[in-house]
């Protein structure tokens, strides 16, 4: 899949703007941290854990790692990289 042209963080409004080539996707925040692809956090999704995602959560930074972006979040986990692919099924 093919990355985007374009991705906004906005803090203040908590959420996330990815700008595809044919349309624009508006991702929360809170709904990221949710859906964190990391192994802790798929791992206790599969074993039927819900982790409580509070609604002020913010993403602080996107790193680019080529093939997706990492998302370091205010409550500090970091551990998560969501590949092109999955962060546009998120939206």
């Amino acid at each position: 899949m093919n990355s985007p042209d374009a991705i906004h963080n906005q803090r203040e409004a908590r959420q996330l703007i990815v700008q595809w080539q044919e349309a624009e996707q508006v991702v929360s925040h809170a709904r990221l941290r949710g859906a964190c692809p990391c192994s802790q956090c798929r791992a206790a999704r599969l074993q039927g854990r819900v982790s409580l995602v509070r609604d002020d959560v913010r993403v602080e930074r996107v790193v680019a790692q080529g093939y997706g972006v990492q998302l370091i979040f205010s409550d500090g986990h970091e551990r998560g990289i969501y590949p092109w692919a999955y962060l546009r099924e998120l939206g």
